[in-house]
């Protein structure tokens, strides 16, 4: 009806997403908060626009997992083992070190870049000791016999760091400010009807990738869309932290922006 028809192009690698809205090979994309703040940082006229997933108890932004029989039952047990992510420069990696860092377990664990879909395959085969999965595919391994969830992203900081949101292109921002306001209108009506109907939206994912329906798990969206600031300031802090930025070279007003969202009420 809004006359905006949005061109889904299929999957790209995860570590392609967000070079790809730099470029303009893309409009838009949707990956972690932390890869677009490196972005900006390095001269990108990119920004978030758009809250996307949101991690709750119930449906985590990611789980961490093990072998059943691995031993593994807490953090403590994680020193000298290998955990398996699916890329650098994002909540793997950071929310992991942040957590092995506040119980002085910093530099024990070695991180092993590994494919999104097999991951599961690589702690059963005990090529890593722990993987960490995010949905859709985390579903797989919460159904594996052979696996065992140790924790998720929200049982370490309730969620704060699991907002993974919806980046633009600055260029196709600026020249198409109307189509930006129908497009995060739209995403916030699919949000609410995700969360509202979460079997339907399962099926919907499992026909989309050609995975098993019962082997699928949903994300929780912020059912508005509008991006909470402090989500932003978290990653702002853990990249300053790790160095990756400047203290007081990105502020939050450069990371994202709610002008297009109707939902959106100025305070």
């Amino acid at each position: 009806d809004s006359g905006v028809q949005p061109k889904y192009v299929g999957r790209i690698a995860e570590g392609q997403i967000i070079p790809s809205v730099v470029s303009g090979a893309i409009d838009f994309g949707n990956r972690h908060t932390p890869l677009v703040i490196s972005a900006i940082a390095g001269g990108a006229d990119v920004k978030i626009i758009s809250a996307g997933t949101r991690s709750t108890q119930n449906a985590p932004h990611m789980k961490y997992f093990v072998r059943a029989d691995s031993g593994i039952n807490g953090i403590k047990d994680l020193v000298g083992k290998k955990i398996g992510i699916n890329s650098f420069g994002a909540c793997s990696e950071y929310v992991t070190k942040k957590y092995l860092k506040d119980n002085g377990l910093e530099d024990k664990v070695q991180l092993v870049q590994i494919p999104n879909e097999q991951l599961d395959q690589a702690v059963t085969d005990g090529l890593v000791n722990v993987s960490i999965i995010h949905p859709p595919t985390s579903g797989r391994a919460e159904k594996s016999p052979v696996l065992r969830k140790l924790f998720s992203d929200y049982d370490i900081d309730q969620g704060i760091s699991g907002m993974n949101p919806f980046t633009v292109n600055g260029k196709f921002a600026k020249e198409h400010p109307e189509a930006l306001k129908t497009i995060v209108g739209i995403l916030a009506k699919t949000a609410k009807w995700v969360n509202e109907h979460p079997d339907d939206a399962r099926k919907i994912i499992a026909d989309r990738l050609k995975l098993d329906v019962n082997l699928v798990e949903n994300y929780g969206y912020y059912s508005d869309q509008v991006i909470p600031q402090p989500e932003i300031q978290y990653w702002i802090d853990r990249l300053e932290a790790e160095g990756k930025i400047r203290p007081g070279q990105i502020r939050p007003a450069d990371v994202y922006t709610n002008e297009y969202n109707p939902n959106f009420k100025q305070s």
